[in-house]
């Protein structure tokens, strides 16, 4: 049921991030990639609301934490990875 989450509509914008972060636009950038890499590792048969929890879990995670640009891409893969181990 994936295909009924629309991921735009949780995406970032560096206005979203102007409270939080000296970069905002980075730190958009960075939080929109993790939303799409668990929007992507999600299973195409996950329930909607299961996938809409997880993207609303990685936001609230993400989009406050003051250390959000300067984290790798491999970070962020393990972050993923672990988030669906648990």
């Amino acid at each position: 049921m994936k295909h009924l989450v629309d991921i735009h509509i949780i995406l970032s914008t560096s206005e979203d991030m102007d409270d939080w972060h000296d970069e905002p636009q980075l730190a958009s950038e960075k939080l929109n990639m993790a939303l799409h890499m668990v929007y992507d590792k999600a299973d195409e048969d996950i329930e909607t609301d299961k996938l809409e929890e997880l993207l609303a879990n990685t936001w609230e995670y993400w989009h406050k934490d003051r250390y959000l640009v300067d984290i790798e891409v491999d970070d962020l893969v393990d972050w993923v990875d672990h988030l669906f181990n648990n």
